[in-house]
């Protein structure tokens, strides 16, 4: 391995980790030459896996896509680095565990999409809107109604009475009437 700080590639191996579900080695290694350590991981080379996007083209499974999707997602979310990194390695399981040698990119989002939404629904409701291609606001209501929220602040249950009719049906609204102003010149 080459030292990133002399570039030598003699080295001895200090310390050696499974990181994860056991498929990815830590090891902290110590520079023969400058004498400082870093470190490397190492992964299980599978089989290459192509996506094929939503115009038909077709490119390499890159891992770090889906990395930055999701943080993306959940920028300014109480989420963790390593909850990150565990939604994609489950995400990247899963993809090698069920598709052979293609999986298409609505796969990966749909699978993205189902384990952020057991982490956070804000992060899920962010990355839904990009992966979907929401165009207006009702793509989220709809999104909202899924996970159990309302479009608007109150139920809209509460806004009918017991005929089922709504307020403005009936000629009255939920909210105060507009303030009336005095005309000028009387």
């Amino acid at each position: 391995m080459k030292c990133p700080y002399c570039k030598n590639h003699r080295d001895r191996v200090v310390d050696s980790r499974t990181v994860g579900s056991g498929s990815e080695i830590r090891r902290r290694r110590k520079c023969l030459s400058c004498g400082r350590r870093f470190t490397t991981y190492e992964r299980i080379q599978e089989s290459v896996l192509y996506v094929v996007k939503k115009d038909g083209r077709r490119e390499p499974y890159n891992r770090l896509k889906v990395l930055e999707g999701i943080q993306r997602a959940c920028e300014k979310r109480p989420i963790s680095r390593s909850d990150i990194e565990n939604i994609v390695n489950k995400v990247e399981l899963d993809l090698y565990e069920h598709f052979d040698r293609e999986v298409t990119s609505r796969n990966i989002g749909e699978l993205v999409m189902r384990e952020l939404k057991g982490i956070d629904n804000v992060a899920y409701v962010r990355f839904a809107s990009v992966y979907r291609a929401f165009e207006d606001s009702w793509e989220f209501s709809k999104i909202a109604a899924e996970l159990g929220g309302t479009t608007t602040g109150r139920s809209r249950s509460s806004a009918r009475d017991a005929s089922g009719d709504s307020p403005q049906a009936q000629g009255t609204s939920p909210y105060p009437p507009p303030a009336v102003r005095p005309k000028r010149g009387t």
